[in-house]
């Protein structure tokens, strides 16, 4: 079972987390353990990070050194919690989850070392009782973190559920996106462990504090509900140098609990000064003001929406790939929001599905590119293997791509479509099948340029058309 994170290194070995149910510690999205593979899956190291007080969990990332930072969960005690301020009336079902992460350099087979470590439990303020730890002004100190904020978490342990970190290398910063709170949160990784459980030391100055936060301005009394922006987000990160858009934060807004639930993809340019500190408002909600990109589903919002999981990732030529995680579906957008690349994963909860069976319920953590230059792909024999579909049947299949100008110029059709759809080409159509918003296939046709659509509802779909040339995916309108 996976741990939901999986990298390819500059080596080419797999890093990848695993699942070990913790009946101690049940966290949401659960590691337990970290392994790493060769090329040829054979097991070069492991290490469980799994006990009565701990898991691992969501996600790690590989630093250029080779160490690993790893996000940890830690089971406290409602002593604890209400000892740092936390008022008990809202510990409902037991004590509270601090989020911690460790930087770990792997050693053998099966070992480790602990390099840096950063804890929330350093970084926290309260109002509520002036007789415990951490009592202060929140809207003064939103550098810190309002231990009695408990956003959509109910109050449950899991208040914080940290969904992701991510590493800029250039800043030798750390972004972590906190899913219950509705904010990520930027800090300095040029500390040592003791600076950063303080408010001071790190090329900033400014120890583990927050350097930047953005999202729920609510979160440190600067704002009210129509200041927050994000909803349960998933994978903000920096979009790397030589990029467009380079240097600014994308993130899968994902829209749990917006007041109309639906996904976005968005672009944050934040305000950061030359020598990569941020201005820390006092009083003051964190800038910018708003989205400096965003996707939506240009028809009908409401169409795009993965309540959990995903994620976005801009690519290199401008293009931008999206995961919508719970329906299993990828998606590429040219800078023009024109989607023009679409894949519906063939895996179920349980395995793969076979060719041909309907679509199953699917969770993708999240979904990431990498080019074929990629180093870690130096030497490796990269020839397509078979599908990952089960009993799979290539059937006339010669060629899986062609230059999408030559077989668009022949093929022909009337759109939007009115009863049938009559496809004028000189090709011979191999296929044909319609899919509905949500990636369900509802139409298939063999062998035949036509397909009569008089049954479905008018609406948008996409048309999915294959010939002796290639495949070519066309999103039609039904009249």
């Amino acid at each position: 079972l996976t741990g939901k994170s999986v990298y390819i290194l500059p080596n080419g070995n797999l890093l990848r987390g695993e699942e070990i149910q913790n009946e101690d510690v049940p966290f949401p999205g659960i590691g337990g353990r970290l392994t790493i593979r060769n090329w040829d899956n054979e097991l070069l190291w492991t290490y469980k990070f799994s006990s009565p007080t701990i898991t691992s969990h969501h996600d790690v990332f590989p630093l250029p050194n080779g160490n690993i930072l790893v996000q940890i969960a830690e089971k406290l005690t409602n002593e604890t919690a209400i000892e740092a301020g936390r008022d008990p009336s809202t510990l409902v079902d037991g004590p509270l989850y601090d989020e911690k992460i460790i930087e770990i350099k792997p050693i053998g087979t099966d070992d480790i070392e602990i390099v840096w470590e950063w804890s929330f439990w350093d970084h926290l303020i309260q109002d509520f009782d002036e007789t415990k730890e951490n009592y202060g002004d929140v809207a003064a100190n939103p550098q810190l973190l309002d231990i009695n904020f408990i956003g959509f978490s109910n109050s449950k342990m899991n208040w914080l559920h940290v969904n992701s970190i991510q590493y800029n290398e250039a800043l030798d910063q750390i972004i972590i996106s906190s899913r219950q709170l509705n904010e990520f949160y930027i800090i300095d990784h040029s500390t040592s462990t003791e600076e950063s459980s303080s408010n001071s030391g790190g090329i900033r100055g400014k120890g583990g504090n927050f350097l930047y936060r953005w999202g729920n301005p609510q979160a440190y009394r600067a704002g009210e509900p129509d200041d927050q922006k994000l909803f349960g987000q998933h994978y903000p990160h920096w979009i790397p140098d030589g990029y467009p858009d380079a240097g600014k934060i994308i993130v899968f807004n994902n829209g749990f609990n917006r007041s109309s639930e639906f996904s976005s993809v968005d672009i944050v340019d934040p305000a950061q000064n030359p020598d990569g500190s941020y201005t820390v408002p006092v009083g003051k909600k964190f800038g910018p003001e708003e989205f400096d990109w965003s996707y939506t589903d240009p028809n009908d919002p409401l169409n795009f929406y993965s309540r959990i999981l995903s994620s976005a990732q801009r690519l290199s030529n401008g293009n931008t790939l999206v995961c919508e995680g719970t329906k299993g579906k990828f998606f590429e957008l040219d800078p023009s929001n024109n989607i023009v690349w679409t894949y519906i994963s063939p895996l179920g909860n349980n395995g793969p599905l076979s060719q041909g069976d309907p679509p199953a319920v699917k969770s993708i953590f999240r979904a990431e590119k990498y080019p074929v230059d990629y180093e870690g792909f130096n030497g490796r024999d990269l020839s397509p293997g078979n599908p990952i579909e089960l009993n799979f049947n290539l059937g006339n299949c010669s060629v899986l791509s062609v230059d999408e100008d030559i077989l668009s110029n022949e093929l022909l059709f009337e759109n939007p479509v009115q009863g049938r759809l009559e496809i004028r080409t000189v090709q011979n159509i191999l296929k044909l099948e319609i899919f509905d918003l949500q990636g369900r296939q509802i139409l298939v046709n063999y062998g035949s340029n036509s397909m009569d659509l008089s049954e479905i509802s008018s609406g948008i779909y996409f048309l999915k058309i294959y010939t002796e040339l290639g495949v070519i995916s066309r999103k039609i309108i039904k009249s």
